[in-house]
C-alpha cells in the first residue's frame, strides 16, 4: 500500500487531460472535494459543472477556489441538463466525474466515450445489535438513529434509512418508542430537495400505514421482510425512515442482518452498525468478521457514516466492483487525502455512549466521547454555534474562543 500510494503525484509532470465534475446539488461541500480530487490524484485540470439548486452559491464557490481558478487549473460553470450534456460528449474532456443520481449516470453513460467515476448513494443500513440497554443508551441511540436520517432533511446520500433491528430483543419496544419520539421531537426542517415531495408520496402510497411523526413531514414505516421491497429498493432523498424486523440475537442476528444488507438493500456506499461494549466484546472476532463481511464502501461502528465522508483522509465511494452496467453506488473513490490505490473500504468507529458514561468503556478501549451530545446531532440545541466555533478553530486555532465554545457543547 505504501509503495502504491500517490497515485497521479507519483508522475506529477505527466498531463491527465481535463476532468469534468458535474457537482452534487444537497450538500456544498461535495463539489470542492471532487475537484480537488481531480487535481492531486490524477493531475487533471478541471471544470465545474454546478447543480443548479447551488447556483445562489455562485460567488461563494468562486471566492473560496480562486486560487485554482486564477492560474487556470479550474473553470465553473452553471446551467441545466443541457449542458452537462454537452461537457460530457465534448472531445476536449478527458474524465467525467458525477455525484448525483443513478437516473442521471443511466442518462450519461450510453453516449460517453471517455471514462467516468461516480457516486450515486444508496439504501443505507443501521444495523441495531440486541444488547442490555440502559434507558440513556435507548435515549441516544434513537437521537443518533434519527440525526443519520434527518440531517439536510434526508436530502443525502449517506442518510440512513432502514433500521434493521431484532424481532427477538426484548428491549425492542422501548427503542421503538425511543425512536418515535425522537423523531418526534427533531426540530422542524423543510423537504426542500427537488423531486423529495414526490418520493415521499410514493413512500406513503407502498406503505399506507406509516407513521406521520413531527410536523407531518416524516414518515416512518415499520414492516416486516416480506413487504420491505419498496423501502429497500428505493433511495427516497427525503425523511423516511423505515424499520424491518429479522429473527434473532447476538451472532445470529449480526449475520443474519448483514446478509439481509448485502443481499437486498440497493447500493454499497454506507452501512451503519451500533452495538454496546458488553456486547461487542462477547461476540470477539465474530463482530470483526462480520464488518468485514458488510459490502460498503465506508462501514461506521458506533459512528454515523458520514463521518467517513467528513475525514479527509478517508475514502469515500461505492464498494468496488461498480460497472457502467451496475454501478448502484457508482464507480471508483474521492477524498482518500493519502491517494491509496487499491482500496476496498474505510471502517469508522466511534464511541457508543457520550460523556460522561464513555469514561467506563473508554477504560475497556471502546472509544472515548469528551461531549454529552455530539453537536451534530439534530436534537442538539447549541449545534449551529458549536459546530461554527469548530470550523473557526480550525481556521485560526484560537484556544480561548475554543474554550467558550466547549462550555456551549456541554449546553447540548
Amino acid at each position: 500500500a505504501r509503495r502504491a500510494a500517490g497515485l497521479g503525484q507519483r508522475h506529477p509532470s505527466t498531463p491527465g487531460g481535463v476532468g469534468l465534475v458535474l457537482g452534487a446539488g444537497n450538500i456544498t461541500s461535495i463539489p470542492y472535494l471532487d475537484v480537488l480530487y481531480e487535481l492531486m490524484a490524477f493531475n487533471r485540470v478541471a471544470i465545474l459543472k454546478l447543480n443548479p439548486t447551488q447556483n445562489a452559491l455562485v460567488g461563494v464557490f468562486e471566492r473560496a477556489l480562486a486560487p485554482l481558478i486564477e492560474p487556470g487549473f479550474l473553470r465553473i460553470v452553471t446551467g441545466g441538463g443541457d449542458v452537462g450534456g454537452s461537457l460530457t460528449g465534448h472531445p476536449g474532456i478527458s474524465h467525467v466525474h458525477i455525484t448525483g443520481s443513478e437516473a442521471t449516470f443511466r442518462a450519461i453513460v450510453p453516449g460517453l466515450s471517455v471514462p467516468i467515476t461516480a457516486e450515486l448513494g444508496g439504501v443505507s443500513p443501521i444495523i441495531i445489535v440486541p444488547g442490555e440497554w440502559s434507558a440513556a443508551d435507548l435515549r441516544y441511540q434513537a437521537e443518533h438513529v434519527v440525526t443519520m436520517r434527518l440531517h439536510n432533511s434526508g436530502h443525502n446520500c449517506i442518510a440512513g434509512q432502514v433500521v434493521l433491528l431484532s424481532s427477538d430483543w426484548p428491549q425492542r419496544a422501548d427503542f421503538l418508542e425511543e425512536l418515535r419520539a425522537a423523531y418526534d421531537r427533531a426540530p422542524e426542517r423543510p423537504v426542500w430537495y427537488p423531486n423529495s415531495e414526490s418520493k415521499m408520496d410514493a413512500a406513503r402510497d407502498a406503505y399506507p400505514d406509516a407513521e406521520r411523526c413531527g410536523d407531518g413531514s416524516r414518515t416512518l414505516v415499520e414492516t416486516s421482510p416480506g413487504e420491505a421491497e419498496p423501502l429497500e429498493t428505493t433511495e427516497y432523498f427525503s425523511p423516511v425512515l423505515g424499520v424491518v424486523a429479522l429473527p434473532g440475537t447476538g451472532q445470529e442476528f449480526l449475520d443474519t442482518a448483514v446478509a439481509h444488507a448485502n443481499d437486498r438493500l440497493t447500493g454499497t456506499l454506507g452501512a451503519n452498525v451500533l452495538i454496546d461494549p458488553a456486547t461487542q466484546s462477547a461476540l470477539g472476532a465474530g463482530f470483526e468478521r462480520a464488518v468485514a463481511d458488510l459490502h460498503y464502501g465506508t462501514v461506521a461502528v458506533n459512528a454515523w457514516t458520514a463521518f467517513g465522508f467528513l475525514t479527509p483522509t478517508a475514502t469515500w465511494g461505492a464498494y468496488p466492483g461498480g460497472t457502467l452496467d451496475d454501478a448502484p453506488s457508482g464507480i471508483g473513490i474521492v477524498h482518500n487525502a493519502f491517494l491509496l490505490d487499491q482500496v476496498e473500504r474505510t471502517v469508522v468507529r466511534g464511541p457508543f455512549r457520550p460523556f460522561p458514561r464513555s469514561a467506563t468503556s473508554a477504560l475497556r478501549g471502546y472509544g472515548l466521547s469528551v461531549l454529552p451530545k455530539p453537536p451534530w446531532f439534530v436534537t442538539s440545541r447549541t449545534g449551529a454555534a458549536v459546530c461554527e466555533g469548530f470550523t473557526r478553530f480550525r481556521i485560526d486555532g484560537n484556544g480561548a474562543a475554543m474554550s467558550v465554545v466547549l462550555v456551549k457543547a456541554f449546553g447540548a
